[in-house]
């Protein structure tokens, strides 16, 4: 399915007489309305990250709806598409955590491939229709995806922005990782905690601690 280590730890899921059932059902939603990302990039995110690459999870709700936009990262969106409101936010909290200036290409694929798991709990959706998918199954597998991580002997730093990525939290159990939560950085919360929670320096901090090289969250 992915092509790399994530294929061995993710057996039980491609073993699974139902998950194959339900992931064939998403695939034929593709013929019938326009759903994103395109099917060949479902599980982008999987591919950018291997498991034993995951320094860093990042988790997100759904992909964007809008044409062009969602290419299987959450808060990502592919290149030459104007920014969404929640990604200018982030750029604008890099800027004042670790004085990265902010660009205006919201292609997060750098992130990725630094270790960033930019993890969707629900990996498709109809177009201009958000949440559409997140009551079909995906969630079975994301939260599964999660519980992979947590049994992990290196530290990973899990950063969850608003009340949905929150409820995450009771998989992550495992005393070694770091759990970084704030508010969501979307216009209508990154007010109420987002703006100065300092996730990304917060995450080298705790990488570096551990012997692990820091992310480097440049873009370009």
């Amino acid at each position: 399915m992915i092509g790399n280590d994530w294929d061995n730890e993710l057996s039980v899921i491609w073993k699974s007489p139902n998950f194959n059932k339900f992931y064939n059902d998403i695939l034929s939603l593709y013929d019938k309305d326009d759903i994103y990302p395109p099917k060949e990039l479902i599980f982008n995110a999987f591919k950018l990250t291997p498991f034993k690459d995951v320094k860093v999870v990042i988790v997100g709700q759904d992909p964007y709806h809008g044409v062009g936009q969602a290419h299987g990262l959450s808060f990502s969106v592919q290149k030459g598409v104007k920014l969404p409101p929640s990604l200018r936010n982030i750029f604008i909290e890099l800027k004042s955590d670790l004085n990265i200036d902010p660009v205006k290409d919201g292609d997060l694929t750098k992130w990725a491939k630094e270790g960033v798991l930019l993890l969707n709990a629900t990996l498709t959706v109809k177009k201009d229709s958000p949440n559409s998918h997140s009551k079909l199954g995906w969630e079975i597998f994301s939260d599964y995806v999660i519980k992979k991580l947590n049994q992990k002997e290196e530290p990973i730093v899990f950063i969850l922005w608003g009340n949905f990525a929150k409820s995450k939290k009771k998989y992550i159990t495992n005393p070694k990782h770091l759990i970084i939560e704030s508010a969501h950085p979307s216009p209508y919360s990154a007010n109420y905690g987002f703006f100065g929670s300092k996730p990304f320096s917060k995450t080298n901090d705790f990488l570096k601690k551990n012997g692990i090289k820091e992310i480097d969250w440049k873009l370009n």
